[in-house]
């Protein structure tokens, strides 16, 4: 084995959520790259499309509403017998509500944890007994800065990815000595998806947040898919219950 083929993938079938846009199109394509065979779900058909265009190599799409939860064993199961055995989970699926939390009502709030917190067990719930059955996996989370540091108006969100961090190592210390480990990726702001548009349109956030960040920029999308190929490959093969933040030193900038 050469030094660079312990990041490959090839052989591998990768499922992303939300992996038609944003980070998991960014996530999607990289694991592509390595030589995972990728399928992204999500719930708007013509984004779908639109993405396994953008990721080529062979990925398919997959419908589903993480918030269906007795939809969620069908698919899995569909892309078990039609693409192949799940080696490689990312959650990326989210949503967002940028409100004073004084003005967030309680079906916003439950809206928000029931994607990232709700949608993302129960997919990982279904796809991790097939995973433990075999005694391998990789299951990775799509974090946030949101969970280590405080935001004003995202209240429900930042619950939300906090929460992930406990389900992460309460998981991860279950299923570790089974062989299926499970981490996090903690990305700063990136230049994609959810984080451009709500930085697109407030100037003075976006400036706390470059003043936030010690290398002064954001995060492209395809920075945070090289994380989770590196978490999904052999090279993490002893990485499991981790918070990996990529961030641009933000979450220790001043």
């Amino acid at each position: 084995m050469s030094d660079l083929a312990v990041f490959a993938l090839d052989g591998r079938v990768a499922l992303v959520t939300g992996g038609g846009t944003g980070v998991g199109l960014g996530v999607a394509r990289c694991l592509a790259r390595a030589g995972a065979r990728v399928v992204i779900a999500g719930r708007r058909q013509e984004v779908l499309d639109e993405g396994v265009a953008a990721i080529g190599h062979d990925a398919v799409a997959f419908a589903l509403d993480v918030t269906d939860h007795a939809a969620v064993p069908q698919v899995v199961e569909q892309v078990e017998s039609q693409v192949g055995p799940i080696d490689i989970l990312v959650n990326n699926s989210g949503n967002h509500i940028k409100r004073p939390a004084e003005e967030l009502s309680d079906e916003a709030f439950a809206s928000v944890l029931d994607v990232h917190v709700g949608g993302g067990f129960a997919v990982t719930r279904e796809v991790g007994r097939h995973m433990l059955e075999r005694g391998r996996g990789s299951v990775t989370f799509i974090s946030s800065m949101n969970a280590l540091i405080g935001m004003p108006e995202v209240a429900a969100y930042s619950a939300a990815k906090a929460a992930l961090t406990g389900l992460v190592r309460s998981l991860s210390t279950e299923w570790a000595p089974r062989g299926v480990r499970v981490n996090a990726i903690v990305p700063g702001w990136v230049d994609a998806g959810m984080a451009q548009r709500v930085l697109g349109a407030d100037e003075a956030r976006m400036a706390r947040v470059l003043a936030r960040t010690p290398m002064g920029r954001l995060a492209g999308a395809d920075e945070i898919g090289w994380a989770a190929v590196y978490l999904a490959s052999e090279a993490g093969a002893f990485v499991s219950g981790a918070m990996l933040p990529v961030d641009g030193g933000a979450a220790v900038g001043f």
